[in-house]
């Protein structure tokens, strides 16, 4: 019992994870085209954001994997925590320093939810640490 108990909290937001790096990856991976004319910003070559969608994609497997069994998994949650952290990390000082040359939310949600994401994932690892 004590396993399910200390791991909920860190199975919901690695579910919450899973679900927008799922969505981002499929849209970076099938149709950069789409994701790019949606945020109105400059052409870029699609192969830049083919091949992070396909990680995302996997790291949303991962998480799925992990969901089934966070014992000793650790390691993973500290790489998707510390990984998310410095992903929203560059978001912000793109939208900061004025690198971005889209429509301004859509680099504002990213950059929101993947911080976001980071902090709950830091937080549900301290609070799991005995199972990972």
């Amino acid at each position: 019992m004590a396993l399910n108990g200390d791991a909920t909290f860190l199975k919901v937001v690695l579910v919450l994870g899973g679900i927008v790096g799922l969505v981002y990856g499929l849209g970076f991976f099938f149709v950069p085209d789409t994701l790019v004319a949606m945020g109105g910003g400059r052409p870029v070559d699609f192969g830049w954001l083919r091949w992070p969608g396909g990680w995302l994609i996997a790291l949303a497997i991962g998480n799925a994997l992990v969901i089934r069994n966070p014992a000793k998994q650790g390691p993973y949650v500290t790489m998707l925590a510390t990984g998310t952290l410095l992903a929203g990390l560059a978001l912000l000082y793109s939208w900061m320093n004025q690198e971005y040359s889209g429509a301004r939310w859509f680099i504002v949600t990213p950059t929101i939810i993947t911080l976001v994401n980071s902090a709950l994932l830091w937080w549900a690892r301290a609070q799991a640490r005995e199972i990972l």
